[in-house]
């Protein structure tokens, strides 16, 4: 499609399907329509400014948009107007990104439903009633209802990756550091990183590069003799039969097309252990970043926002500084991983998306979050529906410095399991 064509398709959907599944909060049509016909002057004068030139672009709401709501989810941030656009945006305009506007997201990004107090609930593409997880659950349903090309998120402990497994998108956390964090509303400084949700891992690379300033050619990402360490929990209470068998037949599936498969557990990494270090560290660092509005209007956070953040506060330092080390520990320990290993293929989470009232998961983010403590690059790629109608992913996930192999093996496994579809029911 040409950059005008793009966005009439993607206004259009917007109209007829965004009503019901409530993803986008601001929209700015207008000034994107003027962007997309800047890009379609440069194509016609063979003159564009990347290969993302002229897609259009949904933002989570933490991430500064100039002019546009820049409030994480949060009520008391709701009139905050951002002045200025975040690195990464001002890096995606520098590429000829036609940006949308701002999706929804789970409340300061700390939880994985998108059920929002403020700014309500986002509704799973592939079932209403059911989550489109979190915290970046608008970045996922959007991509995955095909109302932009692509979409930002932040990634704490998964926050890209189970919105793109629960709602059957492609996404990535690139390694720790490698996309600018300036001007995105944090819930971690630690552990926050922004990363990208897009139908095919095509889109992922080439958002990615513009995002990081990095190129990622195209590789060959063949299966053949790749030395692949199997993470599956080993039967570990909580997982759901659905989401081990089909991992199992992924892996398998794998296997059969000529990877040498072992088996780890991350080194260090303890799920009950690092699940409440990695929290505690957000509910710290959360309630220090929102210290001025907590105290000027602590009404305008939900109850449970200001229950984490003030529980987190309240722990005695030894430890806090506890929880730090054992993430310092588990980085320490993972680079022993890849010695052995080339990647390390995995769940991204333990259960597929559910409905909205029935109990959270504890373990949403048990595959996810060493990924973060370790600051390492991994996908959540899709591999199929369940027999409930409801995306199946797992994850691939390498070394430091490894993206660019990351996405040369999701784009294998793409093609092994077929892109993502549209929801039949939003194909109109």
């Amino acid at each position: 499609m040409t950059p005008i064509e793009r966005f009439e398709y993607y206004a259009g959907r917007i109209a007829r399907h965004d009503g019901a599944i409530h993803a986008y909060l601001h929209l700015r049509l207008d000034e994107a329509e003027t962007e997309a016909r800047a890009a379609q002057a440069r194509h016609e004068a063979g003159k564009p400014l990347s290969p993302i030139d002229g897609w259009c672009f949904a933002v989570k709401a933490n991430i500064a948009v100039k002019g546009l709501p820049h409030h994480a989810g949060i009520g008391a941030y709701r009139d905050v107007i951002a002045p200025e656009d975040a690195e990464v945006i001002r890096r995606l305009r520098a590429g000829g990104a036609v940006i949308l506007g701002i999706v929804n997201m789970h409340e300061g990004a700390l939880g994985a439903t998108t059920d929002n107090e403020a700014f309500g609930r986002t509704q799973n593409p592939w079932k209403e009633g059911y989550t489109p997880g979190g915290s970046s659950g608008g970045s996922g349903a959007a991509v995955s209802a095909a109302l932009c090309d692509v979409a930002l998120g932040s990634d704490t402990m998964g926050s890209v990756r189970i919105p793109s497994a629960y709602c059957g998108a492609q996404g990535i956390k690139p390694g720790a550091g490698l996309v600018p964090n300036e001007g995105v509303l944090a819930l971690s400084h630690t552990l926050d990183t922004v990363g990208p949700h897009a139908r095919e891992v095509a889109s992922l690379r080439a958002a990615l590069s513009v995002m990081t300033g990095q190129k990622y050619p195209a590789g060959r990402g063949a299966l053949n003799g790749l030395r692949v360490a199997i993470w599956d929990g080993e039967g570990r209470d909580g997982m759901d039969p659905v989401v081990a068998e089909a991992f199992a037949a992924a892996a398998g599936r794998i296997a059969a097309a000529g990877a040498v498969l072992g088996r780890i557990e991350p080194p260090g990494y303890e799920y009950g252990k690092s699940r409440r270090a990695g929290l505690l560290i957000s509910e710290v660092e959360a309630s220090e970043i929102h210290a001025a509005k907590l105290a000027d209007n602590p009404e305008r956070f939900s109850k449970l926002f200001r229950k984490l953040m003030a529980w987190g506060a309240a722990r005695p330092e030894a430890e806090i500084e506890a929880a730090y080390e054992h993430i310092r520990s588990v980085e320490a320990a993972a680079g022993a991983v890849f010695a052995a290993q080339d990647l390390v293929i995995a769940p991204v989470a333990a259960q597929t998306a559910f409905p909205f009232g029935a109990p959270v998961p504890e373990n949403q983010a048990d595959f996810t979050a060493w990924a973060n403590f370790a600051g390492l690059p991994a996908a959540a790629v899709f591999t199929g529906l369940s027999a409930q109608g409801l995306p199946l992913s797992l994850q691939v996930i390498g070394p430091k410095g490894a993206e660019a192999r990351v996405l040369d093996v999701a784009e294998t496994l793409e093609r092994l399991f077929g892109a993502p579809p549209v929801p039949l029911a939003l194909q109109r």
